[in-house]
């Protein structure tokens, strides 16, 4: 199985609701680095945490996460 690189916008997700990392972090009940770390895809949230990033800044699971290079047949 190749390795499977996940896309994100929450940064811009985030910018766009007028959080900081911190308020982010304390909505959702994770650190400020936790949310830094998905911001710049260094770590790949649980699919809870994604539904709760999700939810609290307003968008779609697939407005703010995606699977690069992946093709439906």
């Amino acid at each position: 199985m190749r390795d499977i690189q996940i896309g994100n916008k929450v940064r811009l997700a985030r910018i766009e609701a007028d959080l900081t990392q911190q308020e982010l972090a304390d909505r959702v009940s994770v650190t400020r680095q936790t949310i830094g770390l998905i911001e710049s895809d260094k770590y790949n949230p649980t699919i809870k945490l994604c539904l709760m990033l999700a939810h609290v800044l307003g968008k779609r699971l697939d407005e703010l996460f995606w699977i690069d290079g992946f093709a439906e047949d």
